[in-house]
Formats: structure tokens, C-alpha cells, sequence
């Protein structure tokens, strides 16, 4: 049988965990995710959020926005004549980012939002930015065209989506097939997979105006991709 995303991703492996299982998975781990994974993966959050560069009155939704540390530094940039959105699916992760505001006295600043980050509820060209950190690979290949596709439609012309996400180019190629091997074998453990981050914002129609790789347990892309102003 042949596989429908082989056409899109060529060599990017599938996600078999459906919405509700990931929801009750973030549910389970949202007490402990600092602990699992913020101190690896905060250098490359701030890398990300630099490139998104959030400004005084603007509009900017996170996708995934977990436990709150990256929506704490939008609301910071967006000042108090701009909105931050934070977005997930599990509320468990959106009462951590609740707290977190609250400790921060940004509470005001911020709309927190548990739905599918597939159906945007935005309307057509209402936001400045998107920043999305270790998400986008959570979906599934065939997902991804209509996630981002979604994403670009609520983004005002010129407006930008900056991306951090586990990535197959760069080096640590056998770390790399370590992470697909286990992601394939054990899917309720490692429920992400490599991505091709650049590739899947080009095919939507981004712009690439900004990519690098850093180096975490495996390489990270962090891709800032533009809407093109209409000429």
C-alpha cells in the first residue's frame, strides 16, 4: 500500500497518536515537563523567540504553548497595547501557563485558548506573528500542509511564523535514525519524529527569511518564514 505522505515529506515517518491520546499524554506529564525537558530545549525557545522578535502592539499566538515560558516573553514584547494568544491542546498545560502569567502579573496581556491547533479560531488575516516550539512535529505528515495552511491564513500580509522543531537535516545523522527508531518501536514514548522544518514552510508558502540549526540531543531547526506583502 502506498504510503499518501510520501509525496510530501519523502523519508519523514508518520505519527500514529490521535488528538485525544496526546491530550491525555500532556494531561498526564504537565507537572513534570520543566523537569523533563525545558532545560534542554529553553536555549533553542530563546533562539526562536529572538528570530519572532515580538513588538510593542502587536497581535501573536503561540502554538503549543505547554507550560508558559515562551508566552511569558511574547506578552513581555507585545507591551500592554498588544495581545499574546496561547494555544494547546491539553488544559493541564494551559493551567501551568496560567500560574505562570499570573506569577508575572501578565495575565491581562494574554488569551489562553484548549483547541486544535488545525482550526484556528482567528479570524483571516488578524495576527502579527505565530511562534511554535517542539509542536509541529507532533503532527502527523498528511496533517502538516493543512496545519501550516491554517497558520498562514490567520496571518496579516507580512506577518511571519517562526518554527523550532526536531529536525533530519544537519549533522548527528545516527542520532537522528536513534530517534525515528524508537519513535517507530515505542510511539507512546516518543510520540514527535524528525522533520524537514524549511521544506514544510516553503511548500505552504512561506518565505524563508531566516534559518539555522542548533544542536540539542539531536539538531534543531529554527525557521522564520514570512507571508508575502501583496505587491
Amino acid at each position: 500500500m502506498t504510503d499518501p505522505a510520501a509525496g510530501y515529506e519523502p523519508g519523514v515517518l508518520r505519527v500514529l497518536r490521535n488528538r485525544a491520546d496526546t491530550r491525555s499524554f500532556y494531561n498526564k506529564i504537565a507537572k513534570v515537563y520543566d523537569l523533563l525537558a525545558e532545560s534542554s530545549e529553553q536555549p533553542m525557545r530563546e533562539a526562536g523567540l529572538k528570530l519572532l522578535a515580538a513588538a510593542p502592539g502587536e497581535s501573536i499566538l503561540e502554538v503549543g504553548c505547554g507550560t508558559g515560558h515562551c508566552l511569558v516573553s511574547i506578552a513581555q514584547g507585545v507591551g500592554p497595547t498588544g495581545k499574546a494568544h496561547g494555544l494547546d491542546l491539553s488544559e493541564g498545560m494551559l493551567e501551568h501557563s496560567r500560574k505562570l502569567l499570573e506569577q508575572h502579573q501578565l495575565a491581562d496581556r494574554v488569551e489562553l485558548h484548549r483547541c486544535d491547533a488545525a482550526d484556528l479560531p482567528f479570524e483571516t488575516d488578524s495576527l502579527d506573528g505565530i511562534f511554535t516550539s517542539f509542536t509541529l512535529e507532533l503532527f502527523d505528515t498528511p496533517e502538516m500542509p493543512k496545519v501550516l495552511a491554517e497558520w498562514r491564513r490567520v496571518l496579516k500580509p507580512g506577518g511571519r511564523l517562526v518554527v523550532v522543531a526536531v529536525s533530519k537535516s544537519g549533522p548527528r545523522e545516527m542520532m537522528v535514525k536513534a530517534f525515528e527508531w524508537t519513535h517507530q518501536h515505542f510511539p507512546n514514548l516518543m510520540d514527535c519524529r524528525p522533520i524537514f522544518v524549511a521544506g514544510a514552510l516553503e511548500a505552504a508558502g512561506f518565505t524563508i527569511e531566516a534559518s539555522e540549526i542548533q544542536m540539542m540531543w539531536a539538531p534543531v531547526e529554527i525557521v522564520r518564514g514570512g507571508v508575502p506583502s501583496p505587491k
